[in-house]
């Protein structure tokens, strides 16, 4: 089984690397910018015109338009071109749709504002225990060692720098041979998703939320207090700026490391079905409430890892619709009780007196769908 596995590590560049990143970065964000300011003009003024197009017509003119784009590797300016084409195509993808009460509007362009963003190189790349070689930059260190694929079976696809709060990361996509997963033969679980607790399954297993952004809260204010009272421009703004940045990114780190430890956990004993809940986040962010506690949670994020996990391991993945009362019902007698809130942490049943908590009695309902 072939598939596509991406490895991602961060990078320890040197200061002629770091500068060389940063330009690359510049790049890819101004001929990502170049070419969708050229296709709004052509769509303004009812000229036909293409991605491809406007790339063929920008090395035409790079020389007059922007001299220093030989500076960078070619791969970065036509990888720039891919991701508006990839945009346009969403573009036009949800136009035929169509969102009720939504207007859709053309792609964004990139600012700085954000960071100073990524590039994606292609081509001639080698990878050791130690090191990764870019076209053009040369041999590049990493900080994990022994982590990245240097076996010659793996082919290298492409691999995307990235920058966040100054620390460059290196995400290696890679096409590895892989073979067909042994039929699983454990037993069926269900997984209960919640915000007090991440995830319970029907074994019994709680998988705490770590409530992140919600810990960095009282940090992040203060330092956009410290933010705001600094003279923009200054390089103390510049520097309180960063270790907001860097606040961010930690909280994002230990979100991805949970989310992935669980999901990992869930399929590594091979269930037979992995049966969770077809949740309407859309729905459950319009309470303002629990909105911050939704969103830091990331149901979206577990949901996709637990997919691709179970598909490697050949493991079955069933939804439980979004309005089955999987919370209200008794696991033990089906009893369904329509009063139950929030606030109620146990269930406790009127009809056979059964006393569970309230997320393990889903878990085992959403179970009970498949066993």
């Amino acid at each position: 089984m072939l598939i596509l596995y991406a490895y991602k590590t961060e990078l320890n560049p040197n200061n002629a690397q770091r500068q060389m990143f940063i330009r690359c970065c510049g790049a890819s964000r101004w001929c990502y910018n170049w070419g969708l300011a050229a296709m709004k003009e052509a769509y303004g003024g009812n000229r036909k015109t293409s991605v491809y197009a406007e790339k063929k017509r920008l090395n035409a003119e790079k020389d007059v338009v922007a001299p220093w784009l030989r500076e960078v590797p070619y791969v970065v300016l036509q990888d720039a071109f891919e991701r508006l084409k990839t945009a346009y195509e969403n573009f036009y993808r949800r136009v035929k749709q169509g969102v009720k009460g939504k207007a859709v509007g053309f792609p964004d362009f990139k600012t700085r504002r954000k960071g100073l963003g990524s590039f994606n190189m292609r081509g001639n790349l080698h990878v050791t225990e130690t090191h990764i070689k870019l076209p053009i930059i040369g041999w590049v260190r990493i900080y994990e060692h022994g982590y990245m694929p240097t076996e010659k079976a793996v082919e290298l696809c492409s691999v995307t720098i990235s920058e966040r709060a100054g620390h460059w990361d290196a995400s290696l996509l890679v096409k590895e041979e892989r073979g067909e997963p042994a039929p699983a033969t454990g037993d069926v679980i269900g997984v209960d998703f919640g915000i007090k607790t991440l995830a319970t399954v029907s074994d019994g297993r709680v998988y705490e939320n770590p409530k992140a952004l919600r810990k960095a809260q009282a940090g992040l204010k203060r330092t956009q207090r410290e933010i705001s009272r600094r003279v923009k421009g200054s390089a103390n703004r510049r520097k309180s700026v960063l270790k907001l940045a860097r606040t961010h990114r930690r909280v994002a780190n230990i979100r991805k490391w949970t989310l992935n430890q669980i999901s990992h956990d869930l399929v590594k004993n091979k269930p037979t079905v992995i049966v969770i809940e077809d949740l309407n986040v859309r729905g459950m962010l319009a309470n303002h409430c629990l909105a911050q506690a939704i969103s830091d949670v990331g149901f979206a994020e577990l949901r996709r890892q637990i997919e691709y996990k179970a598909a490697w391991a050949g493991v079955m993945v069933l939804y439980a619709d979004t309005w089955y009362p999987s919370s209200k019902t008794c696991s033990e007698c089906g009893h369904v009780k329509p009063d139950l809130t929030l606030a109620d942490r146990e269930f406790i049943c009127t009809e056979c007196g059964v006393v569970l908590d309230r997320d393990l009695n889903a878990a085992m309902n959403l179970k009970k769908l498949v066993a």
